[in-house]
């Protein structure tokens, strides 16, 4: 009996270490999420050039917190929490940019929109901060709230023209990470046509300042 328990000690634990190493690699394998989404909105017609000067779009910063790809929920003031098998196809505020390109290009306002990190030249910057987006579940419906902070400058002298905050928000039609997803891309086209606007009065108001100061030329 003795000998017989000596060799299966070793053929035991030989199986043991295969089955450990067989479960290591199931378990520590890379989870895929289940469904990723985007932010996107549709456009109407073609970018229209305008009288004003050229404008150049910087890629949005992101508030800690919402800087990654992971989609945000609340369900009680200042708590953040993340669905597990939910994400957005790329993180929410580099998303934005090109959406606000195709906005501003549209508003036949400006001779040219380009992203900031082309070398096109400009004569405004249109510098833009995601502040939050997220699925409130404090309620019933659940909301979306998605609040973006927006600074126009004149690169050339890099004086700010302005800086306003645009919060928009809106009922999603089921209290699920896709009802959230659906409200949130709505959100994402109220607060384009915000954006829009404000840019092309703030850049008409700057035009009209320039041209009704007085000049340092000598008569």
């Amino acid at each position: 009996m003795t000998r017989a328990r000596s060799n299966a000690g070793p053929l035991g634990a030989a199986l043991a270490t295969v089955l450990t190493g067989l479960t290591a690699c199931v378990s520590l394998g890379p989870s895929t999420p289940a469904a990723r989404f985007a932010l996107q909105a549709d456009f109407e017609g073609q970018p229209i050039a305008g009288p004003g000067p050229a404008l150049v779009v910087a890629v949005p910063t992101a508030a800690a917190g919402f800087d990654g790809p992971r989609i945000v929920y609340v369900r009680r003031a200042h708590e953040l929490e993340f669905f597990a098998k939910n994400e957005w196809a790329d993180a929410p505020a580099r998303m934005l940019a090109p959406l606000l390109v195709r906005a501003l290009e549209r508003s036949g306002r400006f001779q040219a929109v380009a992203d900031a990190r082309t070398p096109a030249a400009a004569g405004l910057r249109l510098d833009s901060e995601l502040v939050r987006l997220q699925q409130e579940f404090i309620g019933r419906p659940s909301r979306v709230r998605l609040t973006v902070r927006v600074q126009l400058s004149d690169v050339a002298s890099r004086r700010v023209l302005g800086a306003r905050e645009f919060e928009v928000v809106e009922v999603a039609r089921s209290d699920d990470p896709y009802g959230g997803v659906v409200a949130a891309n709505r959100a994402v086209r109220r607060v384009l046509d915000d954006v829009v606007t404000y840019c092309v009065e703030a850049s008409a108001r700057s035009v009209d300042s320039s041209s009704a100061a007085p000049s340092n030329r000598p008569p």
